[in-house]
């Protein structure tokens, strides 16, 4: 792999009593849970555990009725995803299919107000920094239906790190993989998890995947 700057002192998240109800099902029933700085942890449950609940409550994406959560000891709560800068990937990519690469990378910094936005030169720079880090160099003109199911996965990867999250967040990131490509993208993840140094956590049904790719495994069923 290639050289990348590790990004900022990692960030220590507490989740503290967390609740949150889809009519009458709790989803999440008094969750608490520490993700210390720098972990790469797993989320282990069957359907319906409360795992992807959980983690779209950490990213901001889903508000909770009860409790809090904490980025190094400061209240996220009420926060949303931009705020908390949590870089988030879903297990179907959601790349834009009228994009290339480059562009799907660049998504998330032209979209940034203006007083935020690196120029034009620092955007391409990082693209391209980026596309090398997950193994893509070469494949920046390219539209997501002329790479592979795996490709696609890095390229959404590599949108979710061209922000500079604080957070890296992954939902079943491999899901919709063969078993092949999967073990390959596992072992690929875990070397980029010791180069960037984030706080990672990723959702998975899978027990191996789990023990194979995670420093520490929280188990979840029933929304506990």
């Amino acid at each position: 792999m290639h050289d990348e700057p590790r990004h900022r002192q990692p960030v220590r998240i507490d989740v503290e009593e967390l609740g949150k109800s889809f009519g009458s099902f709790a989803a999440l029933n008094d969750v608490s849970l520490t993700v210390r700085p720098g972990e790469l942890l797993a989320l282990l449950g069957p359907s319906g555990s409360g795992k992807t609940t959980l983690l779209r409550a950490i990213a901001g994406l889903t508000a909770t009725e009860e409790g809090t959560i904490r980025f190094d000891g400061e209240d996220a709560t009420a926060l949303g995803l931009r705020e908390r800068r949590v870089g988030f990937v879903f297990q179907q990519y959601a790349l834009f299919r009228h994009m290339t690469v480059f562009d799907n990378v660049a998504f998330g910094l032209r979209v940034r107000p203006r007083e935020e936005r690196p120029r034009a030169g620092e955007i391409a720079r990082r693209v391209r920094r980026l596309l090398q880090l997950v193994q893509l160099e070469g494949l920046e003109h390219r539209f997501p239906s002329q790479i592979s199911g795996g490709q696609r996965q890095r390229v959404a990867l590599a949108r979710a790190l061209a922000i500079e999250p604080r957070v890296l967040l992954l939902d079943e990131p491999f899901g919709a993989l063969d078993a092949k490509v999967r073990k390959e993208l596992r072992r690929w993840l875990r070397e980029l998890h010791t180069e960037t140094g984030l706080t990672t956590i990723f959702v998975t049904h899978d027990q191996e995947e789990a023990l194979e790719l995670a420093d520490r495994v929280v188990v979840m069923r029933a929304g506990k």
